[in-house]
């Protein structure tokens, strides 16, 4: 018999969404649901999709959720289910919930600052308490910094980032140094990721070395991804183009083109962040469990 979440993380994994919900409401979002099965995803050059028999079951809601940008949504939100193929850990599942957002006008550092407020009240409604305590460790939601990926490789790898990118250590670095020591008393925004690993985020303008790109940490995990948005089509073409000859190098299976996405793209997009959040991790925040297996079926 598989394994079943108690009653009572289901309930409070409930009054958790209940309060993300009601957040996002309060400041304006349009709650909007896309289909799970697309024609086409993002190629990514580590994440593979599962196959349906007419496409692929998303890996997250992204490009329909952009397409709904460039039609003119301005603060749009979604909680669903996305899938990833061979994900199966503690902190991993081919299906898993996801909650993305997005706001025309906020640059990425707006968005980190909204995200860390709206986790922190929706914890606290859920929860009733703060701080909050995972696995031994006191997590306090009121304490947030932003520090540089160059920071925290040199800090904690040892490394200058950019060294460790051009050396191909920067996966393991980043997994073995860097990411236990993010968030160990708060919430850690990773930000300005090497160019080359911008993925769907613009370069900065202050620092074309970086891109607007952040991932948020509690306790050493990782909690979601977020970008200042790449809106040029032709730069996303050439991006993807790269990804899916990565992609045939590496044995991985082929992808049409998102041309859906990329036509909305050309277009015209605004100016604008997104994020996506890994929903059962933040329950399991919550809930001081060691696995998301014990916060949902």
């Amino acid at each position: 018999m598989s394994h079943l979440p108690t009653i009572d993380n289901l309930a409070l994994r409930s009054r958790f969404l209940h309060a993300v919900r009601d957040y996002f409401y309060r400041h304006g979002f349009l709650e909007v649901e896309t289909p799970v099965v697309i024609p086409a995803p993002a190629p990514e050059e580590y994440i593979e999709s599962i196959g349906a028999e007419t496409g692929f079951l998303r890996t997250s809601p992204e490009l329909a959720m952009k397409e709904l940008v460039c039609a003119g949504a301005e603060k749009i939100f979604q909680i669903g289910s996305a899938f990833r193929a061979e994900e199966r850990g503690r902190k991993h599942r081919e299906e898993f919930t996801i909650l993305e957002y997005y706001a025309v006008g906020w640059d990425y550092r707006e968005l980190a600052d909204f995200t860390a407020k709206m986790f922190a009240s929706a914890a606290i409604t859920a929860t009733g308490r703060a701080p909050l305590t995972y696995q031994g460790n006191t997590i306090d939601l009121s304490y947030v910094e932003y520090v540089t990926v160059d920071e925290a490789f040199q800090k904690y790898a040892g490394v200058s980032a950019f060294a460790a990118d051009a050396d191909g250590s920067f996966d393991e670095r980043m997994v073995t140094k860097v990411e236990p020591n993010l968030g160990r008393h708060g919430l850690t925004f990773l930000m300005d990721y090497p160019a080359a690993r911008a993925s769907l985020s613009r370069l900065s303008k202050r620092d074309p070395r970086v891109a607007e790109r952040w991932e948020i940490y509690a306790s050493g995990i990782e909690l979601g991804n977020a970008f200042g948005e790449l809106t040029d089509a032709n730069e996303q073409k050439q991006r993807f183009d790269a990804a899916l000859q990565f992609r045939a190098e590496q044995g991985m299976k082929p992808y049409p083109e998102a041309t859906d996405f990329l036509e909305a793209l050309r277009k015209g997009m605004p100016e604008c962040s997104g994020c996506a959040l890994g929903v059962d991790r933040l329950v399991m925040l919550l809930a001081d469990a060691y696995s998301i297996d014990e916060v949902r079926i």
